[in-house]
């Protein structure tokens, strides 16, 4: 018999309301023993909420709501119960402590996921689209988790899954009677067949670069000579002071991130430490990272203090980026800083040698607006749209593995070799399918993704 589990589900700490989860099949039962009366939540109609005296002996901990769900028709397919009790920290762990008292145990990270997956209340795809959706920060990544929580990404796999079957069907046919030198599949069609399914399995490898960095926030550099105003740009677009703003060159030495949503996209900001040459061997480590930091960046915001800064400098300044990082083919926009000490300059941006030029004074707060229009307007790429797009390590990891097995069996087609040795990348590539949707699965895998859950899902 499965254990009945228990955990809080809401956010640790104190607040209105708290939710506990009871799962197992001896939820209703356990539950029953914290009140005066068992049978009643017995008697309770499923999907319907109750209020109830929970006690312990004859001390009354809360007044709480019950909702009862009856198995399969629950969140984890089993029988369930949600307590809905007040939010002190004290009255969660009364409840939790009567609980495992009545024969519960406290749930695992992610366990009442797991037992949804492992009921048949969802695949794998959708269980990990739960983790993603829990941690979602923007709309893009939260339209992410949805798509593939509808099941998007689990259909195209499926789709995928029936040509391969049948490419596999074609050859074990021929297996069948290979001893009558029969040759049923078309070596032309056939190839044709694993050209277009390599093409589909090469670009969803490449949508893994959009889906990952929408998932997690697009890192954008902001770098620099020393006190041409990055921390105080910095701060100016998180609209809070995170960074250390000082007139004294090198005040900044090691890289700073923050977080800000932009068109529904998030946006990783870094703030980084000034590029020059320096004796101090602290302020070189943290050029050094710097340097990381482009290179990790998708976007770099490349500040110059307009009243110092003359082309012939900026053209220097690239041309050591351009041996030092590779930034070639990454958004790289030139932000003129300081326009505040200027009489003149042009009300919103302009180009040069195919870079962008957006004028603003960090300090005064001017053109910020225009700066996050020109960051907007480059991240067209990251639109999220119904197409399906990698975001999980796991699945890329899996396609980067079915890639492969494809060129092997191409590279074998090629070579003339037996149907048989053909077959078994063949097979490797269901295998690999069935791994992503969850067909195929040890404790392993589904403790190791289930383990980054937390508790209370």
């Amino acid at each position: 018999m499965v254990d009945t589990i228990c955990s809080v589900a809401t956010p640790p700490g104190r607040g209105a309301l708290a939710v506990i989860r009871v799962s197992g099949s001896k939820a209703f039962e356990i539950t029953g023993k914290l009140l005066k009366d068992p049978q009643k939540i017995l008697s309770q109609e499923p999907n319907q909420a109750k209020l109830y005296e929970l006690f312990d002996a004859d001390r009354l901990i809360d007044q709480s709501v019950l909702i009862k769900y009856v198995a399969p028709k629950s969140f984890s397919g089993e029988n369930m119960v949600e307590i809905v009790c007040h939010g002190s920290t004290y009255i969660q762990e009364q409840i939790l402590q009567l609980l495992i008292q009545a024969g519960a145990r406290i749930a695992k990270p992610g366990e009442f996921s797991m037992r949804a997956f492992l009921n048949g209340k969802m695949d794998l795809p959708q269980a990990e689209a739960v983790s993603d959706l829990i941690n979602s920060q923007s709309e893009a990544s939260h339209r992410l988790a949805i798509n593939q929580l509808k099941g998007n990404f689990t259909n195209r796999i499926k789709e995928l899954r029936a040509q391969f079957v049948q490419l596999a069907a074609l050859m074990e046919l021929e297996l069948d009677f290979s001893e009558e030198d029969v040759e049923f599949a078309d070596r032309k069609q056939f190839n044709q067949l694993l050209d277009e399914l390599q093409t589909d399995v090469t670009a969803l490898i490449q949508s893994f670069k959009v889906g990952n960095v929408v998932k997690h926030g697009i890192p954008v550099a902001i770098i620099g000579k020393p006190n041409v105003g990055k921390s105080t740009l910095l701060n100016v677009l998180l609209d809070e002071d995170r960074a250390i703003v000082s007139h004294i060159p090198g005040t900044t030495r090691d890289t700073i991130e923050d977080n800000f949503t932009i068109d529904g996209i998030n946006f990783r900001f870094i703030d980084t430490a000034g590029i020059r040459i320096t004796k101090d061997e602290v302020e070189s480590y943290g050029i050094e990272r710097t340097f990381k930091a482009i290179d990790r960046a998708e976007v770099i915001l490349y500040l110059v203090d307009i009243t110092e800064t003359t082309i012939e400098e900026v053209e220097q300044e690239l041309l050591f980026l351009e041996n030092e990082t590779d930034f070639i083919n990454k958004v790289f926009i030139i932000v003129a800083n300081k326009i505040d000490k200027l009489e003149d300059f042009p009300s919103r941006f302009s180009t040069w040698n195919e870079y962008e030029i957006v004028y603003i004074s960090a300090r005064k707060n001017v053109n910020i607006d225009l700066l996050k229009e020109v960051l907007a307007s480059q991240i067209n790429k990251y639109a999220i749209t119904d197409n399906t797009l990698l975001t999980n390590v796991r699945h890329y990891d899996l396609f980067l593995k079915i890639e492969d097995s494809i060129k092997q069996i191409k590279e074998g087609l090629a070579e003339g070799l037996p149907t048989d040795i053909i077959t078994i990348d063949l097979n490797h590539i269901l295998h690999y399918l069935g791994e992503i949707t969850g067909e195929i699965t040890t404790d392993e895998i589904l403790n190791t993704i289930f383990g980054h859950f937390c508790i209370g899902k």
